[in-house]
């Protein structure tokens, strides 16, 4: 048995053995402690203490081990090559690259071009180009990303919900129910959408904005470095591409100050029992947008069509322009499409005074997209065994229903159910035709083997390891909008994001996991931190199964990944099970600070 004492926790100083061996947990700490600096100097107005701060975080051996985690491990694009050719797919990669980048700088760096693909934009055929950067450059991006982001979420308007951390989707779809409910005058609607955003962009306007950054000229080597395409080389003059890491965050600064512009006003009021500060709209207009898709909210038509004229400085300055097939005007009882969402009012019987009923529903287009997924999936394992189609039916059944859940989907849910139902009924007719319903009956349909509801007809694979969820298990909660212009790099709201994230994995998450978490009061038993870091979790056995331990509540635990993995280094599977006093020895020193050492 390993000795605890002779554990190799690494410091991020020296150079690396183990790239698993990292405390992240530890790390991820120290740089959200350094960003909560850098928000908290940039609301003060202290601008030389704020880029002090940023560089200090960009030279800093933390900030690079948790970009190469982040572009090498955790980010969706972690396998796509750049114009080098150059990929990591293993921990003894990532060790190397770490090693030798460990004496980077970032304001000398000078980028490659980005490799230019497509990818199928819609049905009618359209191409969405993507510039994606070498697997150094996206490391680079990262650790600017990550100094220059809690700059500028002090700024950032509160009507912007698109890559910023902690809002989403579904607080932009809360903010519209909440401006245009029945007791609004606000009844007509601007659609917006900016023609090609991304690849339009002013690279002197964003350079204007971050003209006070430290790595302000690295930012614009990357603006300028073109591209590759079949080939070719192409200068870039204008836009961010879509596919880097530090785009999304570019667009939102130039993207900024569209309600300063229209003129949309606040008025703040204070509750004389608890003190709290709210702040809403005082007037006869108000914005919501996500990225480069926003809607106004106006009161009559001519204020809405007189929004063309409104947003002409506005997109002069950031070199856009709208897109006429996407752009128009429309009354709320006509309805209109938002983030896969329609929001419509419906007239109703009287009732407490009331005419009108704003209902948000999943747009068609969104259905007709889940259809297709689904489709394709039982076209593709045809022939092939029920475990697979299970396998990844799921994912696509559990994203579309916790997608939908916080609006009124309930009937289109048990639509999809029902649509699902024929699909797996016409899927094993056919994997089997010789064969009686009956029999197919009871080889594929079990009750659930998870206690999520009492039906007996759930299709499961003859072993018993997997089985078809439904949609209609996932409950209807709505979504509680984040507030005003608050910020998880703002200190005095830790309470604030702990509750709200207590909640969003209540409402995201399967019962098991949720069940767990309530009983570890939500911190991993493993590190002593909370669960709710940008690290994934898993669950870990106590006593291992290979030592006769079962899948009970008490015999499990829902713990970080890097803290599993440095678990079962230190512990193996197959050797002894560690005794309390290893086990308690294991977690003081993985929660100890002086084994980090992290700039």
């Amino acid at each position: 048995m390993t000795n605890t004492s002779e554990i190799p926790i690494v410091s991020a100083v020296t150079p690396l053995a183990d790239f698993d061996s990292i405390p992240w947990v530890r790390l991820e700490k120290h740089v959200r402690k350094l960003q909560q600096r850098i928000y908290r100097a940039e609301s003060l107005g202290e601008r030389r203490k704020v880029k002090s701060l940023q560089r200090l975080l960009m030279r800093s051996h933390s900030t690079l081990l948790l970009s190469i985690r982040q572009v090498t491990q955790i980010n969706k694009g972690k396998r796509t090559e750049g114009i080098d050719n150059f990929k990591v797919a293993s921990n003894q990669e990532r060790t190397a690259l770490y090693n030798k980048m460990q004496n980077y700088n970032v304001f000398t760096h000078n980028p490659s071009p980005a490799l230019r693909k497509y990818i199928l934009k819609s049905k009618d055929g359209k191409l969405r180009p993507l510039g994606i950067p070498t697997m150094k450059d996206r490391i680079y991006q990262n650790i600017v990303r990550i100094a220059l982001e809690p700059q500028w979420e002090v700024h950032f308007e509160p009507i912007s919900y698109g890559f910023r951390p902690k809002r989403g989707c579904h607080d932009a779809v809360e903010a519209i129910f909440a401006k245009i409910n029945v007791k609004s005058r606000k009844k007509w609607i601007f659609e917006g959408d900016f023609k090609g955003c991304f690849d339009s962009l002013s690279h002197d306007y964003i350079m204007e904005q971050i003209r006070d950054f430290p790595a302000k000229k690295t930012i614009l080597k990357w603006l300028k470095a073109g591209f590759i395409d079949n080939n070719t080389f192409h200068q870039t003059e204008l836009g961010v591409p879509q596919g880097g890491i530090i785009s999304p965050l570019l667009a939102n600064i130039a993207l900024h100050g569209m309600e300063e512009e229209i003129g949309v006003q606040y008025r703040s009021s204070k509750e004389k029992k608890t003190g709290i500060v709210s702040h809403e709209v005082f007037d006869t207009k108000t914005v919501v947008r996500y990225a480069d898709d926003f809607v106004i909210m106006c009161e009559s038509k001519e204020e809405a069509e007189g929004m063309y004229e409104k947003l002409k400085p506005y997109l002069i300055k950031r070199g856009l322009e709208l897109a006429p097939e996407k752009t128009k005007i429309t009354h709320i009882s006509e309805g209109f499409d938002f983030l896969g969402f329609n929001f419509r009012q419906y007239p109703i019987n009287k009732q407490k005074g009331r005419l009108w009923k704003l209902i948000i529903k999943p747009s068609k287009k969104s259905q007709s997209k889940m259809i297709a997924k689904i489709r394709d999936c039982f076209k593709k394992h045809q022939g092939l065994n029920v475990s697979s189609l299970i396998a990844e039916l799921n994912p696509i059944i559990r994203g579309y229903a916790n997608y939908w859940k916080p609006v009124s989907s309930k009937k289109i849910i048990s639509k999809m159910d029902f649509y699902i139902w024929t699909k797996t009924k016409y899927f094993l007719k056919r994997l089997h035709p010789k064969k009686s319903w009956k029999w197919i009956i009871k080889r594929y349909f079990r009750p659930d083997i998870h206690g999520q509801s009492k039906n007996n007809w759930l299709l499961t694979d003859p072993n018993g390891n997997y089985q078809l969820m439904r949609m209609a298990w996932t409950p209807i909660v709505r979504h509680q909008l984040i507030k005003y212009k608050s910020s998880p790099f703002d200190s005095s709201l830790s309470i604030y994001y702990k509750k709200r994230n207590m909640k969003i994995f209540e409402n995201n998450n399967i019962i098991s996991r949720q069940k767990l978490a309530k009983k570890q009061k939500y911190k991993c038993p493993l590190c002593r931190c909370s669960l709710f870091s940008e690290e994934g979790m898993e669950k870990h056995h106590r006593k291992p199964k290979i030592h006769g331990g079962t899948d009970e509540y008490k015999n499990q635990w829902l713990v970080h990944i890097s803290c599993h993995i440095l678990w079962h280094k230190v512990f193996p599977a197959k050797g002894k099970v560690p005794t309390d006093k290893q086990a308690i020895a294991f977690t003081k020193m993985l929660s100890r600070k002086k084994t980090i050492k992290p700039i």
